[in-house]
């Protein structure tokens, strides 16, 4: 599926300033972006790619970089 799908906003962004992640399917690939800066770019996953990072985020494999 190659079509472009709207962003849509991480339901843990708050609209009040908080971070804002959004993210869409376009041209086959997944995207993510600062909705506060979306003149900086994108970040670009495969579906694979995509997946696998979702399953990580699932299993806190990233929690110790909120640490800090």
């Amino acid at each position: 599926m190659d079509s472009t799908t709207p962003w849509i906003m991480s339901s843990r962004s708050s609209g009040n300033g908080g971070s804002c992640v959004e993210a869409r399917r376009h041209g086959g690939l997944i995207e993510v972006r600062n909705s506060k800066q979306p003149e900086a770019g994108t970040v670009r996953f495969t579906a694979e790619e995509w997946d696998s990072f979702l399953d990580g985020a699932k299993k806190g494999e990233f929690d110790q970089l909120l640490a800090g």
